[in-house]
């Protein structure tokens, strides 16, 4: 009950968050965002200033009830607030409706990483906050009007300023410097998890524009469609088949590129079943929009069910199968495959390295679907 509460308290901050930032940002924004200038300018009658209309000239200046530009004559013009100010709040307070999942996640790799981003985000805050407080301060506390505020304009240095300034922010970054070198090598996509759960297994391929995904250990293999246990560490090894293209589920955790004629790793686990959205997060093309795939983590038991009504199903991932899929394509719905050639992942990756072996044909089919 006590870790059911610390979550539901943990979330309501996130919600509030997720919340309160984007508005704090639009906020912002609206008060810096295209500042109107306050003049207050006294002309003598019949005498005209190089640059400014005559007193009974008209004004270019917009209207509003509360700045005023005050002219001899008792001519009062008055300057009205842009309407960027207002369009700038506008649009940023919708950013509040957006989700963030990176703040939400469903893995135990998700989560580290979070804590990671909100401990270095406070910590950086607790410079950036006061400095922007003090800089207001000074604005008011040393303004031409206060004749109470100390006035040294021989002032030169001051010890004690100089220890806070650089002071404070070395041991910050020192602080950080740390904090990074211990989850960079704690949360490194290639170290397996520890688990009393025997890992899944799932190779995966990047194409043009869609993702392939091969589960060695049952033969099997799905298109923009990827199946896996809650609770369970997955081992993906992944390449591409095209150009450099990268892997990510958010809610999940760790982003990691996947390169053609390369392999790289990343281990992840989902807490919870649920189903997620996975996606390429780097620009590869005209179908990268549409490079998205769904991930389902559900229990063991429902995996294993599924994982034998693939393999009662129809379609083999043959030779040529693969060269018909990796034509570039996008919207490809999910697809299941219920048996795959063996070593067709290794044949992808090896294809393109002149001193390996690859899968026969490959390479010309490949570049005459690329033409």
């Amino acid at each position: 009950m006590a870790s059911r509460h610390s979550a539901s308290k943990e979330s309501s901050c996130m919600d509030f968050v997720r919340v309160t930032l984007p508005s704090m940002y639009g906020f912002c924004c609206w008060l810096v965002c295209a500042q109107p200038r306050q003049q207050s300018m006294h002309i003598a009658p019949n005498q005209h200033m190089r640059g400014l209309p005559p007193s009974n000239a008209a004004c270019p200046m917009r209207q509003h009830p509360s700045h005023h530009v005050r002219i001899s004559g008792d001519q009062s013009h008055r300057v009205r607030l842009p309407p960027l100010r207002w369009a700038t709040l506008g649009v940023t307070s919708l950013l509040a409706g957006c989700h963030l999942v990176l703040f939400d996640p469903r893995g135990d790799i998700g989560m580290q990483e979070r804590h990671l981003i909100v401990l270095a985000l406070v910590i950086m805050l607790s410079v950036v906050i006061p400095v922007i407080a003090l800089t207001l301060f000074f604005f008011w506390r040393y303004r031409d009007t206060n004749k109470n505020a100390t006035y040294a304009p021989n002032w030169a240095h001051s010890t004690a300023i100089e220890v806070v300034v650089w002071g404070i922010p070395c041991v910050i970054v020192l602080f950080l410097s740390v904090l990074i070198w211990g989850t960079t090598h704690k949360l490194d996509p290639y170290r397996p998890l520890t688990s009393n759960t025997s890992p899944v297994k799932v190779q995966v391929v990047a194409l043009n524009w869609k993702w392939l995904f091969i589960y060695p250990d049952y033969g099997i293999a799905t298109v923009n469609q990827l199946e896996i246990p809650a609770n369970t560490p997955i081992n993906f090894q992944l390449t591409a088949d095209s150009i450099m293209n990268s892997f990510f589920i958010p809610r999940l955790g760790s982003q990691v590129y996947t390169m053609a004629g390369m392999q790289t790793q990343l281990h992840l686990i989902a807490d919870e079943p649920g189903v997620y959205r996975g996606m390429s997060s780097a620009f590869s093309g005209p179908g990268f929009s549409d490079m998205h795939f769904q991930v389902k983590a559900t229990s063991d038991a429902d995996f294993r069910a599924w994982v034998a009504s693939v393999r009662h199903g129809q379609g083999d991932l043959t030779h040529d199968a693969y060269l018909a899929l990796a034509r570039p394509s996008s919207n490809n719905p999910p697809t299941a495959y219920a048996q795959v050639d063996n070593g067709l992942f290794e044949q992808v990756v090896n294809q393109y390295p002149s001193s390996m072996s690859g899968m026969p044909g490959m390479h010309s089919a490949m570049n005459r679907a690329k033409e």
